[in-house]
């Protein structure tokens, strides 16, 4: 039986994550905390969330120390899409549109995978630039909103501090027409995606599917 670590909190909460696979479930991965992982024999670690600004973040060296003993290393959705796209290169695999846009680098900043979260519950306490953009864009192809209206909502949601972005924060501080406004809530509380939850589980899909078989 193969031992597999996983990292991951508000993008897919351990509690759903091990309705896609059994494994070895810890929180958001600090400075660190590969290397401790790699002590004992492991022989797949995933990286979905991971702190960025409050603590030190997952090193590249421990990564590339883990890929060197033979381990493999999956990211996706949040931290593990952004180091995934830096060191794919060495072996370490990534999955998932977060990691895709990394790579063709339509994003390249942290803060846009970046939320605010509850330590001892991780859940989510704000939503990723990413999911939104996302979600915007496709109210956009929807003729919800304009292509204006659409890079006046994204400009909006840029401006606003990380632990404080949410849908509403951006519905509050917009001066959209109000039809329009109503029309895009429904919207996005219709048809909306927490993009970053979906790579999650497609990571541990991949996982399951291609690396435990």
């Amino acid at each position: 039986m193969k031992q597999v670590i996983v990292f991951t909190g508000p993008s897919l909460h351990p509690r759903e994550a091990r309705r896609v696979l059994e494994a070895e479930y810890h929180p958001p991965v600090r400075r660190g905390d590969v290397l401790k992982a790699i002590r004992d024999p492991v022989d797949i670690i995933v990286i979905i969330d991971g702190v960025f600004h409050h603590e030190p973040a997952v090193a590249h060296k421990e990564i590339i120390e883990a890929l060197k003993m033979g381990v493999k290393v999956v990211g996706g959705a949040s931290m593990g899409a952004l180091r995934a796209s830096e060191l794919d290169s060495l072996g370490m695999i990534g999955i998932g549109y977060v990691y895709n846009k990394y790579k063709d680098g339509s994003i390249e900043s942290d803060d846009d995978v970046a939320v605010a979260f509850d330590p001892k519950t991780l859940q989510p306490l704000s939503d990723s630039l990413v999911s939104i953009e996302y979600n915007f864009k496709k109210a956009y192809m929807n003729g919800i909103i304009s292509w204006d209206e659409l890079k006046y909502l994204i400009k909006i949601a840029k401006s606003i501090f990380y632990p404080k972005r949410t849908y509403d924060r951006i519905y509050k501080e917009c001066n959209l027409n109000p039809a329009v406004l109503q029309r895009l809530k429904e919207f996005i509380e219709d048809e909306g995606i927490d993009i970053k939850r979906e790579d999650a589980i497609r990571v541990l899909e991949y996982v399951r599917d291609k690396l435990l078989r």
